[in-house]
């Protein structure tokens, strides 16, 4: 099975759930995806993901000095992307459970 279809599905939590631990910009979300586990995650897909999280109210967004380089645009989680991750994180728990519980029955 292709693991990069599956990550398309549940990009927006993966996103969530490492900007419900804290703010991040976006080649940071992108790392800490990675360390996570989600080696085949895109930085274009985590990007095009955060701007429309962004536009679908779910985030907020702030610029920070760096002096390192540019300036980085950091997001984070406000009261509807807060919603949004447990309502996500439900629906991935009762569909993991399902997914689960019919590989069980298939051994």
């Amino acid at each position: 099975m292709d693991s990069s279809q599956l990550l398309k599905g549940v990009l927006d939590l993966a996103v969530l759930a490492v900007l419900k631990e804290r703010d991040g910009y976006g080649y940071d979300v992108v790392r800490r995806l990675r360390e996570a586990g989600l080696d085949g995650v895109g930085d274009a897909s985590v990007y095009g993901t955060l701007r429309r999280l962004f536009k679908a109210g779910a985030l907020t967004s702030y610029v920070v000095a760096s002096d390192e380089g540019p300036h980085r645009k950091y997001y984070g989680l406000n009261d509807v992307g807060r919603g949004m991750h447990a309502s996500s994180a439900r629906t991935w728990a009762e569909f993991s459970a399902t997914m689960a519980s019919l590989l069980k029955e298939a051994e």
